[in-house]
C-alpha cells in the first residue's frame, strides 16, 4: 500500500495515485508544519510534494490535490507562469471536480464555491476552513472560541488578550511588549484562566 492511502477518502485513491505515476512525483507525508499544510518544490530536476500527516482526509485531498496541480502546471509551463495563476486555478478546478460527490454535502456546497475563484491557501477562505475543521479528530480552542477581552497563550508561550475582530482578523495585543499581532480566527490558542 503506498503511503497516502490511509490519508485520503477510499474511492479518491485510484485518481491520485494515476496522477502521481504519471508526474513521477515524491510525496512525503510530514509532521505538521504551522504555516503551511503542504507545498510543491522542484530540486535537481525532481518533483517532490510534501502533506502534513495531520489532515483529516478531506483536507489532505484538498491539499494534496492543490500540490499535484502545481506539479501538472510546472511540468506543461516549466516556471513561466504565477504559482496560482489561471493555469493553476483551472488545473487544480478540473482536478478537484472528480472529487466532489465524495465530499459530505456541507463540505461541497462550502467548496463549490471556493472553486470558483481558488485561492492560494485553503486556510484564507474562512468558511472552507471552518467547515473542514469540523472533520478533524482533534479540535483544539481557536481565537474565535474565546471572548474579546479574555487571555490566552500561543503554542511558543506568549501572552495575549484578545481584542476586536478586524475584518477577518482579531487584534490581539501581547501581554510583555504592548505589541499588537492580528490572529486568524481559527488559530489554536490555549485560554488563561
Amino acid at each position: 500500500m503506498y503511503t497516502f492511502h490511509s490519508f485520503v477518502p477510499l474511492e479518491s485513491r485510484e485518481t491520485v495515485q494515476a496522477w502521481i505515476d504519471e508526474l513521477g512525483v515524491d510525496l512525503l507525508i510530514k509532521n505538521p508544519r504551522k504555516t503551511k499544510l503542504g507545498d510543491f518544490k522542484v530540486q535537481h530536476g525532481k518533483l517532490s510534494i510534501s502533506v502534513n500527516n495531520n489532515l483529516n482526509p478531506y483536507s489532505f485531498l484538498i491539499t494534496l490535490t492543490h500540490e499535484l496541480a502545481h506539479a501538472f502546471v510546472y511540468t506543461k509551463h516549466s516556471s513561466k507562469v504565477l504559482p496560482h495563476g489561471l493555469q493553476w486555478k483551472k488545473t487544480f478546478k478540473s482536478m478537484l471536480l472528480n472529487f466532489l460527490h465524495l465530499f459530505p454535502e456541507d463540505i461541497n456546497k462550502v467548496l463549490s464555491l471556493y472553486l470558483l475563484n481558488p485561492k492560494a491557501s485553503t486556510l484564507t477562505d474562512i468558511r472552507l476552513s471552518t467547515v473542514l475543521r469540523k472533520y478533524d479528530k482533534q479540535k483544539g480552542i481557536t481565537i474565535t472560541d474565546i471572548l474579546e477581552g479574555d487571555k490566552f497563550k500561543t503554542s511558543n508561550g506568549k501572552e495575549f488578550k484578545k481584542g476586536k475582530k478586524l475584518r477577518k482578523r482579531f487584534s490581539c495585543k501581547e501581554k510583555d511588549t504592548n505589541r499588537v499581532y492580528l490572529f486568524h480566527p481559527l488559530a489554536e490558542v490555549n485560554r488563561i484562566q
